[in-house]
């Protein structure tokens, strides 16, 4: 299995504090993938501070 986060970087927040949104992602969803059984197929979007959809994450078959 593999973990797949996709988020881009140059639009809205993210462009703004690629570095500071970027690592408030990675605690958020590290701190809240403990909700998710984390096998294939699953997936969530991924928001930035400003509640705007950047990405997402899923797990997929390697």
């Amino acid at each position: 299995m593999k973990f797949v986060l996709e988020v881009t970087v140059d639009e809205g927040a993210m462009a703004e504090d690629p570095a500071g949104e970027l690592g408030r992602i990675l605690r958020y969803w590290g701190g809240n993938l403990h909700h998710y059984a984390l096998r294939p197929g699953d997936r969530s979007a991924v928001y930035d501070s400003a509640y705007q959809e950047v990405g997402a994450w899923r797990v997929v078959e390697s």
